[in-house]
C-alpha cells in the first residue's frame, strides 16, 4: 500500500482518487435529484502543462518549436508561461495540486487522461457537460512575444479538438482560445477550428492591456457571431499589475485581479457600442463572481446619463447592454443573501447567469452553491444550472427526465433534442 505524507499524516493513494475526495459533493446531487437536471458548468479546468509534450509539437513555427522542445527537455516549462508562482496553490481550500500525479487512470480504455479525471469529478457532482479550459495560459496575455502567444494557442486548440475532446464522449466542449493580441491569427483560428466538433466558441484571456473595442478585433467578432458561437471573457490576478504592487498579500490580488479585467474590458466593450454592433453574439463574462455587475450598472447609468455624447452608438442604457450579456456564477460571493438577491435581480440571473464550477481550483463552487439559494425560482434554478448553457451551446439532455425538464422551461434546443 502506497503511503503519502498529507498534512502531518499518513494517507493512502486510494484516498486521493478524484471520486473519494468528492464524496460528499456526490451525496449532495444525490439529495437534490441533480441527475434529474441538465447541468452544465462553463468554466472547468485541466493543468495543460502536464501535456506539453503532447501539444507543444503542434505549433507551426519551426524555431519556437525547438526552443519551446528543448527548454522540456532541460527541466524547464517550455518557455512559454510567465506567472505567480506558489501562492495561488497554497492558500485556501488546497486540492492537493502536488500529488496530482499520483492519481491513476486506465490506460487501456482510450480516453485521455485528463478525460478520466474529469468525467470523475463531474460524475461526483452530477455535472453533464463541461466547458474545458486551460490554466497557465490564462496569463500568456502577458508574454513579450506576440508569436508565442500564436504558436501557443495553435498547438493547444489543435491538440484539444483532435486528441482530447473527440475522447470525452460529447461531455467535453470548449471555447478556444484566441491569441488576441494578433487580431489576423485571432481570425485564422476562429475560420480554422470554429466549425470543429466540440467547439462551442472562443474565449479571450483578459489579463492583458490590448482593448477590446479597438478596430482590428471587428472582423474576429463577426467571424465568431456568423458561425453561431460564443465569445467569453476569462479573467485572472496578475501581481505584476502596476497598481497591484501596492498589495502585500495575495489574497488582496486576488480578490481584485479577477474583477477588475473583466470590468475593464467590460466597460470598453459597452460604452463603444458593441453590443449594437454585434447583436447577436452571445458574450459571456468568466470568473469574475458577480459583485462587480451591479455596480458597474450604476456606475456607467450615471456617466452616461452626464456624458452621451461620449458613446453615439448607444440606443440604450449601459446596464441595458450588460443585462443582454451572460456571466458566470464563480466564485459566488455568498456572505449577504440580501445583496446577492439584489445583484441576481438587476443582471436578469434567471436567464443570464450561467453555473461554474472552477474545478479543480481551490476556490472551485458545487452545484448545490446555486441550488440551495433560498430566494431562486425552481425555473431559475433549471436555467442557471445548465438549461440556458445547454441552449447557448445546443447541448441534448442525457435522460427522459431531463429533456422533460429543458421542455418544461423553454431550453431545449431544436437541434438538441
Amino acid at each position: 500500500m502506497d503511503l503519502i505524507a498529507d498534512r502531518g499524516r499518513r494517507v493512502t493513494i486510494e484516498e486521493l482518487n478524484t471520486s473519494r475526495l468528492l464524496a460528499h459533493a456526490r451525496k449532495q446531487a444525490h439529495q437534490r435529484n441533480f441527475d434529474d437536471m441538465v447541468i452544465v458548468d462553463v468554466d472547468a479546468h485541466h493543468y495543460e502543462n502536464e501535456n506539453y509534450q503532447e501539444f507543444l509539437p503542434f505549433m507551426e513555427n519551426d524555431v519556437i518549436r525547438q526552443l519551446s522542445m528543448q527548454s522540456l527537455s532541460k527541466g524547464g516549462r517550455g518557455g512559454v508561461m510567465m506567472g505567480t508562482v506558489g501562492y495561488q496553490d497554497m492558500g485556501g481550500r488546497v486540492t492537493r495540486y502536488p500529488l496530482r500525479s499520483t492519481e491513476k487512470t486506465d490506460g487501456t480504455t482510450g480516453h485521455h487522461r485528463d478525460v478520466q479525471l474529469g468525467h470523475r469529478w463531474m460524475d461526483a457532482m452530477s455535472v453533464d457537460y463541461s466547458c474545458l479550459f486551460p490554466t497557465g495560459m490564462l496569463s500568456i496575455g502577458l508574454h513579450p512575444q506576440k508569436e508565442m502567444e500564436v504558436q501557443l494557442c495553435w498547438a493547444y486548440n489543435r491538440w484539444l479538438t483532435e486528441k482530447v475532446l473527440p475522447e470525452s464522449d460529447g461531455r467535453f466542449y470548449s471555447m478556444l482560445s484566441l491569441p488576441f493580441n494578433d487580431a489576423d491569427e485571432s481570425l485564422r483560428q476562429v475560420e480554422k477550428f470554429g466549425d470543429r466538433k466540440h467547439v462551442g466558441g472562443f474565449m479571450v484571456t483578459t489579463v492583458r492591456n490590448a482593448g477590446v473595442h479597438e478596430n482590428q478585433y471587428m472582423k474576429v467578432y463577426r467571424a465568431i457571431e456568423e458561425r453561431g458561437l460564443v465569445l467569453s471573457f476569462h479573467s485572472g490576478p496578475n501581481w505584476a499589475e502596476p497598481i497591484f504592487k501596492s498589495c502585500n498579500r495575495f489574497l488582496a490580488v486576488h480578490a481584485l485581479g479577477f474583477s477588475w479585467y473583466n470590468i475593464l474590458h467590460c466597460t470598453n466593450w459597452v460604452i463603444n457600442g458593441l453590443g449594437e454592433r454585434f447583436p447577436k453574439l452571445p458574450v459571456v463574462w468568466i470568473e469574475s463572481g458577480l459583485a462587480w455587475v451591479p455596480f458597474l450598472m450604476q456606475k456607467l447609468d450615471h456617466e452616461y446619463m452626464l456624458r452621451p455624447s461620449e458613446a453615439p452608438l448607444l440606443k440604450k442604457k449601459p446596464s441595458d447592454y450588460m443585462r443582454d450579456m451572460y456571466y458566470s456564477s464563480q466564485p459566488m460571493e455568498v456572505q449577504d443573501y440580501g445583496a446577492m438577491e439584489c445583484t441576481f435581480r438587476m443582471m436578469n440571473a434567471e436567464t443570464q447567469l450561467l453555473y461554474a464550477s472552477d474545478y479543480p481550483h481551490w476556490d472551485f463552487d458545487l452545484p448545490s452553491t446555486i441550488y440551495d439559494l433560498p430566494f431562486l425560482s425552481e425555473k431559475a434554478k433549471h436555467n442557471i444550472l445548465g438549461g440556458t448553457a445547454a441552449r447557448l451551446f445546443k447541448l441534448p439532455p442525457r435522460n427522459e427526465k431531463q429533456k422533460a425538464n429543458l421542455q418544461r422551461f423553454g431550453n431545449l434546443a431544436a437541434d438538441a433534442a
